[in-house]
């Protein structure tokens, strides 16, 4: 047993089962998170229950069951409900009921001894809107290009008439976005070149006189593209369909609110898993909805894979010249030495210290100093002077700069001497040397610092929260206006999209799988990028094999 110990086996056989029930954790980690995320569009069973309350009355109550849970009889007592029954614990539901205009919370608790009767009826519909969330119901009645369906006919036609719908509300948004858009933009730049004259005393009445033909003529067009949007939503609502809800009412859904509709009950396996397909394909490609607990997260993906891209070019140039400099320049004395435990020190920063660095330096004294020499038509409106995408590169690229300033220092490390002094003998410059042999044969382990930077950038939210980061952006970094990327504008992130979602919504019940849903999309994210990356180092790493040879 002695040997045994003195021969190091032990201590393998401990850090490879540290490893491996590490690996298992987060493999169940990340298994549990998909699985609480993606099975959220999985569409369920919808019940009608029903009740009969306390207080005698009978009730109606259509929704899908979302959890269910033991609530000790004592606990029940003690909140003034008594129920007859037998056993410590009674049994309760979570259910979904929708119809939020219509009803005080979205969602409620159902005890099952209240429940007289639950079937699920195959004619319930539950109706995807834009506003106000689902809606569950009966359809009774569908008027659909000016003719009124009833009976069966209803759910042959209603997926039409919603098609409809959709195709006129993408061309009056696309039009509104595009097109509109651009004539608001065009018409700022107007003001802006206006002020920018008057400022510089070269706003004569000829120039005044050209602005407003160009102002003029960009009204008129306004006013066309005005008429077609108002004539779009128009046509979009004239559509309609009767709906009884659970209250025995008659609800009429205009068309241009309905995204989409499903009857859940009369689904098979091979239909929940195309419903199921359609869901997350929205859910990755749609812009959310009702304070981030319903819709897409389009916007959110866009700016996360763009600030990292923008932080990855920033931070890369600037690590490899320093890691250059101190390995292959810098003189061996306490003052490189000092540089390389600051640098090393930097990486232990808590990293909303740099989101008020980014904040102070970048955002109100480079912004700042920004607006005042180039956009002073604008001011007292900021144009860079305020947080935006670029800021929160920068900010992300100090933050991760010592990770691939260190790993690029050890791929430096490892190159012999030998063939810098091959090259040098041959002929060629230290600039030449380094520019061709040395930073060619480094650059599995720059993109090895690469990789570690954009894993710890596109999971920051902290310092992204002072310098760029909002709830909701209206538009995204990138349109159809010159010059086409805007820097200057705020964006949203998966990371901050989580926490707005998990604990700041307005609606927990409905937040809690969003949670989930966007967490796993996160982590989707970031290993895509990882494992773009990985590939080009690996195909680096065997392009320079020969060099290292």
């Amino acid at each position: 047993m002695g040997k045994w110990f003195k021969s190091g086996s032990p201590w393998i056989w401990m850090t490879g089962g540290a490893v491996s029930l590490s690996l298992i954790a987060v493999l169940g980690l990340l298994l549990m998170i998909a699985w609480r995320g993606l099975v959220y569009f999985w569409p369920s069973q919808v019940h009608q229950f029903e009740l009969v309350n306390l207080d005698g009355n009978s009730e109606t109550v259509i929704g899908e069951i979302y959890d269910r849970e033991l609530v000790p009889v004592e606990r029940l007592q003690q909140s003034g409900i008594n129920l007859k029954v037998e056993g410590d614990f009674v049994e309760r539901y979570l259910v979904k009921t929708g119809n939020r205009e219509y009803v005080p919370l979205d969602f409620r608790w159902m005890l099952v001894p209240t429940i007289q009767k639950q079937t699920q009826p195959n004619d319930i519909a539950v109706f995807e809107r834009n506003k106000n969330g689902n809606f569950y119901g009966f359809p009774v009645e569908l008027t659909f290009d000016g003719k009124t369906y009833t009976g069966s006919d209803i759910t042959s036609n209603l997926m039409l008439a919603i098609e409809r719908a959709a195709e006129l509300n993408e061309e009056a948004e696309e039009l509104q976005k595009v097109d509109i858009g651009r004539i608001n933009y065009e018409l700022e730049r107007l003001r802006l070149d206006e002020r920018k004259l008057e400022l510089d005393n070269k706003l004569t009445q000829a120039a005044i006189a050209e602005l407003e033909s160009k102002r003029q003529a960009l009204n008129d067009d306004y006013l066309v593209l005005e008429k077609q949007l108002f004539d779009l939503r128009d046509s979009a609502a004239q559509d309609q369909v009767v709906v009884v809800d659970m209250r025995g009412e008659r609800v009429t859904l205009k068309m241009d609110s309905v995204l989409d509709v499903a009857f859940p009950n009369q689904l098979g396996f091979i239909g929940k898993v195309g419903h199921w397909v359609h869901a997350v394909g929205k859910f990755v490609s749609d812009d959310p909805r009702e304070a981030n607990t319903e819709g897409g997260v389009f916007p959110a993906i866009f700016g996360t894979v763009f600030m990292v891209l923008l932080m990855a070019v920033i931070v890369t140039p600037f690590g490899v010249i320093a890691a250059v400099y101190l390995h292959e320049y810098a003189a061996k004395n306490a003052l490189t030495k000092l540089i390389r435990i600051a640098v090393i020190n930097l990486a232990g920063v808590p990293s909303i210290v740099y989101g008020v660095f980014g904040l102070g330096f970048f955002v109100y004294m480079v912004g700042g100093s920004i607006d005042d020499l180039f956009y002073p038509e604008a001011l007292p409106n900021p144009t860079f002077g305020t947080p935006g995408v670029i800021w929160s590169a920068l900010t992300l690229a100090i933050l991760t700069l010592p990770v691939v300033i260190v790993s690029t220092e050890e791929g430096l490390s490892r190159i012999p001497s030998a063939v810098r002094h091959g090259s040098l003998a041959l002929g060629a410059t230290k600039a030449e040397t380094l520019w061709r042999i040395v930073i060619p044969m480094a650059s599995p382990a720059i993109m090895t610092g690469l990789i570690l930077a954009v894993a710890r950038a596109a999971g920051e939210v902290a310092p992204l929260m002072l310098v760029g980061v909002v709830k909701l952006a209206s538009t995204l970094p990138v349109d159809g206006n010159w010059p086409y990327i805007h820097l200057d504008r705020k964006f949203m992130h998966l990371g901050f999209h989580i926490y707005d979602v998990g604990f700041q919504s307005p609606n927990v019940e409905a937040a809690r799988p969003l949670v989930y849903a966007t967490s796993f999309l996160l982590v989707s994210v970031i290993v895509a990028l990882n494992l773009t990356a990985i590939g080009v180092r690996n195909h680096l790493r065997e392009k320079f094999r020969a060099l290292e040879n």
